[in-house]
């Protein structure tokens, strides 16, 4: 054969040989950017440390990100305190929460509860404004756990605040009630729609690890992380599109990757209640760019 006609065959056959893999690279390209979540969590707003400025200058960073988030996702802890405070603290913490998102946030938001969002007072028991009712009313929730789709994606909003048995102080876990219901809302997902769950109190972190506890002498206490770890995760081990679980409450920042669930826990919008850096973590929010096939990108971002 001519080394030209030798040249044009190998040419074809070459063509050939890399059409799978040509097909195989354009099906790995077909995942789509669906949305851009912002999780914001452990605000503690109110009018002192100059709380309200820097929260300002919070939501405007947000806003200001390109492209812009398509939903705010606010992971509790909204206002600095409500437990055993006076209503009018109360009052005044919620009115200024609402004030600030009305003038300076056109993001839609999604809330769930943190503990500093009860009123746990024991002497208030049968009055309306004790435990979550009165937030919820604030926030316009009729659960204070509840679901739905967006862009393709499930959102699951936990409700991980409960009082301990003692009555007297709070603990992380869903109760049987909650359970069952996030049992239905899992089973009754097609396989194929990526899940998102936020809680304030975290299902799994590492952060206890290092959250004023001395070396090999760890001490995890039940409102730190979820008592019922075991029992959740076992849950997400039966659903795959189980993908990420967004969290807060210990106002430091880690990621776990768990049987192919990653589990995050956010810094705080206020850091040190306002007051600087958490440990080694800085005041900020976490960035999430979520893609039709169930991945996503994440980021965490110092304002």
């Amino acid at each position: 054969m001519k080394r030209r006609s030798v040249l044009k065959s190998l040419t074809g056959l070459g063509g050939l040989l890399l059409a799978p893999y040509i097909n195989f690279a354009n099906n790995l390209n077909t995942k789509t950017k669906v949305m851009r979540i912002a999780h914001l969590t452990d605000i503690h707003l109110k009018d002192h440390f100059d709380a309200p400025k820097k929260f300002v200058k919070c939501l405007h960073h947000v806003q200001q990100q390109y492209p812009k988030p398509d939903l705010i996702l606010n992971g509790g802890d909204i206002v600095y305190d409500m437990n055993k405070e006076q209503l009018s603290t109360i009052n005044g913490q919620w009115k200024l929460v609402k004030e600030i998102m009305a003038q300076e946030c056109n993001i839609p938001v999604q809330y769930c509860l943190g503990n500093h969002d009860i009123w746990w007072n024991e002497d208030n028991k049968g009055q309306a404004i004790y435990g979550k009712q009165y937030s919820m009313d604030q926030l316009k929730l009729s659960s204070p756990y509840y679901s739905f789709i967006k862009n393709g994606w499930k959102f699951i909003i936990l409700d991980s605040v409960h009082l301990d048995i003692d009555g007297t102080w709070y603990i992380g876990k869903l109760g049987e009630v909650q359970f069952t219901w996030l049992e239905n809302e899992l089973k009754n997902m097609p396989a194929d729609v990526p899940v998102l769950v936020m809680s304030h109190i975290p299902i799994l972190t590492a952060t206890l690890m290092v959250e004023d506890n001395i070396v090999n002498k760890w001490e995890m206490l039940g409102g730190d992380m979820h008592t019922d770890t075991a029992k959740i995760i076992n849950l997400f081990y039966q659903h795959p599109n189980v993908k990420l679980c967004l969290s807060g409450h210990i106002h430091l920042r880690d990621k776990v990757v768990y049987n192919g669930v990653t589990y995050i826990c956010n810094g705080a919008v206020s850091g040190a209640w306002w007051e600087g850096n958490k440990r080694e973590t800085a005041p900020g929010y976490g960035l999430i760019d979520l893609y039709s096939d169930g991945s996503f990108d994440e980021h965490y971002i110092n304002y």
